[in-house]
């Protein structure tokens, strides 16, 4: 990471910043490209100067063998678009995309600065299907910057006491996205899916001000909304799948640093963006961490989810780099090679 300012925020000016919810498209990654771009424009006409946009905003993810084809190199036209807006316009803007390095795959956090320097993050572990096409990365998070120090995490990164011992009273700003899904789905769970459904969303409202508060600064969060369909690996070892229908959780939201929501989107207002003034700056944390892995007590099912997805999907990454099948992007045939 390039550092070009290391000082800490500790005025009292306040920021405008603003947090995008997309509805994007699974491997369409011109698409989705152009939609964030979209996004971006209105948060800039709204005065912001950072602005937070999803994780995987090229791509959906679910599984579906498409996206072993739908990671970027280092340099790549979703970059060059957010290089762009934050040059042009005089902002900064974060957000995450599938990128390959030295032929493995890594969920990427890219942050630009306003004159066009180049931060990224990796997500330290892939979550559940999230496995089958990325590893997990090493760094810290924190990114120094002209703005200030900066704390990237990515989706259930904000759910792991890990992210908050590594970024506790470091930053003055967090910037987070998230692919945030809901139950699968499925008929045969019927009874059970509106009570999930229901904690899942408790679960995502109270992730960011939580993870704001329990670390010790603002928090801008990105997320996605709409209907997801796709596969859902079953056996370990094999690619077996089922079908899946579910719901993308948004909960785009801007965060004080005592971890109160000042501006929220749910997903059931779609596609869009958020914009507030907050007051940049590490804040005394409001919460002592516990010594676990995760930060909230997670219900029965995302716990066997986890476990269970894990287990089909890091098999079929290894299987899929064996055989040749990640590969980038081809944006000269308009859809994966």
């Amino acid at each position: 990471m390039t550092a070009t300012d290391t000082n800490t925020v500790n005025d009292t000016k306040l920021t405008c910043v603003a947090a995008v919810q997309m509805e994007g498209r699974v491997a369409d990654v011109p698409y989705n490209i152009d939609h964030a771009a979209r996004l971006i424009d209105e948060a800039v006409a709204q005065g912001a100067k950072i602005i937070a946009i999803p994780e995987f905003f090229t791509t959906r993810i679910v599984y579906d063998e498409r996206l072993f084809g739908c990671s970027l190199p280092p340099d790549n036209p979703a970059l060059d678009m957010l290089t762009s807006k934050a040059t042009r316009n005089g902002v900064m803007i974060g957000g995450s995309y599938l990128e390959m390095r030295d032929g493995d795959v890594y969920n990427t956090y890219v942050l630009v600065e306003p004159d066009g320097t180049v931060h990224r993050h990796d997500k330290d572990l892939p979550t559940m299907v999230e496995n089958a096409f990325y590893v997990g990365g090493c760094d810290d998070g924190l990114i120094r910057t002209g703005m200030g120090r900066i704390g990237a995490a990515v989706c259930w990164e904000m759910v792991r006491i890990q992210t908050a011992r590594r970024l506790r009273g470091e930053v003055d700003l967090l910037m987070t996205g998230s692919h945030w899904w809901s139950e699968p789905g499925w008929k045969i769970l019927k009874s059970f899916i509106k009570p999930a459904h229901e904690g899942n969303g408790r679960l995502m409202r109270a992730t960011p001000g939580r993870l704001a508060g329990l670390i010790g600064a603002p928090l801008i969060h990105a997320g996605h909304a709409g209907i997801l369909e796709g596969g859902f690996l079953t056996v370990p070892g094999t690619r077996l799948t089922v079908g899946t229908r579910t719901q993308l959780m948004g909960e785009t939201q801007i965060v004080d640093g005592s971890g109160e929501i000042i501006a929220r989107r749910h997903y059931g207002e779609g596609a869009g963006i958020v914009c507030a003034d907050i007051r940049l700056g590490a804040v005394a944390p409001r919460e002592d961490m516990a010594d676990r892995f995760w930060i909230p007590r997670l219900g029965a099912m995302p716990a066997i989810l986890w476990h269970h997805q894990n287990a089909c999907a890091k098999p079929v990454y290894k299987w899929a780099k064996r055989t040749g099948r990640l590969h980038t992007y081809d944006f000269g045939r308009n859809q994966p090679a």
